[in-house]
This record gives structure tokens, sequence and C-alpha cells, in this order.
């Protein structure tokens, strides 16, 4: 039977910090997340910027059990069990997630080792439960996506937003899901998050800018081939 845990790409001796990130998958799937799907590659340039931001941590990402989110929500309690069971050096994670991975990261925004919660164009579909999160959350969504909607994005934050939460959410005018058009903005983005830039909440919208396709699909080959899987953590069963 697979269990959940985490591949490390960077782990520094001592780092007390962990840069986790959680990549898309399927609404029903119980095939093996296998590392060289596209969904799982196209995080790959973000934990080449973490591990360049956070010089201090450590950065991985998580390995579920399936692919898909199926109707218990198994990506979330995948990320759970994993967080529960690090070592206890480590305390304070930072999450990244993106589509199911989003909506995973969002889930467990509440554990007690979540410093930050990032959900790039996350899947948050209607009623999705309100989490009582009490770290920072930013959400990234593009405004041509068509697999996961801004829409819904918008209205968990202001969910997240009344209940108290500090919310940021930026708008990314002519992106679409798979985050291939606008590389340097996610990038920076995802910088900006990892160094706990401050910020007091709030909503922003990124102008339009050239699609930048084949930069991604470059920036996406060079951190694969720079970033090989170092260890491996895995829950006990």
């Amino acid at each position: 039977m697979r269990s959940p845990g985490v591949d490390l790409v960077r782990h520094p001796a001592g780092a007390t910090d962990l840069v986790l990130l959680a990549h898309g998958g399927q609404e029903h799937s119980q095939a093996d997340p296998n590392l060289w799907r596209p969904a799982l590659l196209r995080m790959w340039p973000f934990a080449s910027v973490a591990s360049s931001v956070a010089r201090d941590a450590g950065v991985g990402f998580l390995r579920y059990r399936y692919r898909g989110w199926n109707d218990g929500g198994d990506a979330a309690l995948d990320l759970r069990s994993v967080l529960d069971e690090l070592p206890p050096v480590i305390s304070r994670v930072l999450l990244i997630g993106h589509s199911m991975g989003g909506r995973a990261v969002v889930a467990a925004g509440d554990h007690p080792r979540v410093a930050g919660v990032l959900a790039l164009a996350p899947w948050l579909p209607g009623g999705e439960p309100l989490v009582a999160v009490r770290v920072p959350v930013t959400f990234v969504h593009g405004t041509d996506d068509t697999v996961t909607d801004p829409a819904g994005t918008t209205a968990y934050a202001e969910r997240l937003r009344a209940a108290g939460a500090t919310v940021t959410t930026y708008s990314l005018v002519g992106e679409g899901h798979a985050m291939l058009r606008r590389p340097k903005d996610w990038n920076r983005l995802v910088a900006d998050f990892v160094r706990q830039t401050p910020t007091e909440g709030g909503s922003e919208q990124l102008p339009a800018v050239d699609a930048q396709v084949a930069s991604a699909i470059g920036g996406i080959a060079l951190a694969r081939l720079l970033l090989p899987v170092k260890e491996r953590f895995r829950v006990a069963r």
C-alpha cells in the first residue's frame, strides 16, 4: 500500500523550516502520481526559487498516495498526515499548492506547523468548508483559467477575510491554468511568499503581458535537471 510523504530537493543540516509544494491532480483517480507528470514538473521552478531565497530551509514536494482528490479529499488527508509526522526539528512549514494542491494547502492551513499558505490557481468549488486559518494566506489566479474558477477563489478569499484572516489576492490578466504565460510573475510571487514579505492583505490585478511560454518551459526543464530528489520521507503505515 502506498503511503504519503515528501520528496526533498533541498535539506540543509539542522533546518527547522520546510517549504512544501503540492502539485495538481484530478477529481477522481487512484493512479500513482509519479515524478514525471506535467502537473508536478510545473512546480519544479518554484522549488528552485524557494531554494535560492531560503537557503537555510528544506524544500520538498508532497507525495500523494493517489492522483485524485477523490470523494474523501485524499490529497488533503495526505498533507495532514505528512505535517503530523514530520521530524520534530521541523517547526515551520510554508505551503505552496497549485490546483488540487491549492485546495489541499488551504484545507491544511489551520495545522499548527503551518506558517503560511500560497494557493496558485486553486480548485475551490462552491461550498468548500471554511478553514480557521491563523496564518497569512495568498491566492493567485489567472483571469483566463478555464480549469479552476477564479470566481471561486475570490469568493473563498472573501469568506476568509470576513472570518478575520489576513488574505492577499492577485489576479493575473490573460493567464491560464498551467501558469505558462507569465512565469516571471509566478516566480516573483513565490519568492515574496517564501521570504515572508510582510503584507496587510488586499487585492491586486496584474495587467496583461506578452506570453512567455517558451521561457516557462525552459525554466521547468532547467529546474528539473538541476534539482534532483536528494532524500525521501514517508509517513509510517
